[in-house]
């Protein structure tokens, strides 16, 4: 592996959401974006309304809930900040951006993702604006607005009156979706929400505009998925289609970085193949892998 690859690919694991002295908004390359992505961070805290096993957030700071609030106004001078530094070039005097050839630069997208669930964050709504207008303003128009999302309030007022703002500004929802049942739902993502209301999200909003499914497979206590929980998953996407949901593709993922409990552990390229090939089997929708 050459310098530049390998610095790549250490980004990929660390995926560090700080950049220089700024609190809520940082850049990544994004092996799913296929470049950069500028990153709002709306949980400083750490809270998050799931707890999965496989949470790869900075283990020293997760989950700790020190009442930090969002500061809108800092958070859109931040990113003003970040994506004149992208536009003039300074970005990429710093790593790992300066590992990009001039080819593999610039900006995919903006995204709401950070340390938890952005739709929980109380300035959801208007976070989405700023992004829009400064999309506008810095006439980012080939870059997309990304909501990385649990799914788990997309039926509240607000969020959906964000998601119409999306809508307006080549937006995208990446919907989490790591199970097919409910108790393996308990499993891995150990949240007070029920599965059900978590699949009624998706299907109430892939009927208005498609989505990007994201599922994250492991081994847990050693044993790969079983292939009754993969034919429930797999049959919850068919529902999603059957009720006039619309897909543009499911993204597999494994765990990269150090997850927060120790008995799991990621899945081979070659497993997580075979997660694709059995989705494939019956559902007409792109699969892309990610490890």
């Amino acid at each position: 592996m050459n310098p530049a690859s390998r610095r790549l690919s250490e980004a990929w694991r660390k995926h560090e959401r700080r950049w220089r002295d700024h609190r809520f908004v940082y850049a990544v390359i994004s092996r799913r974006s296929g470049g950069v992505s500028v990153g709002l961070n709306l949980s400083p805290d750490n809270a998050c309304n799931f707890n999965c096993v496989y949470c790869q957030v900075e283990r020293e700071t997760a989950r700790l809930s020190t009442g930090i609030d969002v500061d809108i106004s800092r958070l859109a001078a931040e990113l003003y900040t970040i994506l004149r530094a992208e536009k003039d070039g300074s970005l990429y005097t710093d790593a790992p951006f300066d590992a990009l050839l001039p080819c593999e630069r610039g900006l995919r997208d903006i995204a709401f993702s950070g340390n938890g669930e952005p739709t929980t964050c109380s300035h959801f709504e208007e976070a989405v604006r700023i992004a829009a207008e400064a999309r506008r303003a810095c006439g980012l128009y080939s870059s997309k607005l990304v909501l990385i999302t649990n799914a788990g309030c997309l039926d509240n007022p607000g969020v959906c009156a964000a998601l119409r703002t999306l809508d307006e500004n080549n937006g995208e929802i990446w919907a989490k979706l790591d199970a097919g049942t409910e108790e393996y739902f308990r499993v891995v993502n150990r949240s007070a929400i029920q599965f059900s209301k978590i699949i009624a999200n998706i299907q109430s909003v892939a009927r208005l505009r498609p989505l990007i499914i994201q599922s994250l497979w492991m081994r847990v206590n050693g044993e790969q998925p079983a292939e009754a929980e993969l034919a429930a998953w797999r049959g919850r996407l068919k529902d999603i289609l059957a009720g006039g949901g619309r897909l543009n593709a499911i993204h597999l993922n494994t765990i990269v970085r150090n997850p927060a409990e120790n008995h799991v552990a990621p899945l081979s390229r070659s497993e997580l193949e075979r997660i694709a090939n059995f989705a494939i089997s019956e559902i007409p929708v792109p699969v892309n892998i990610y490890e």
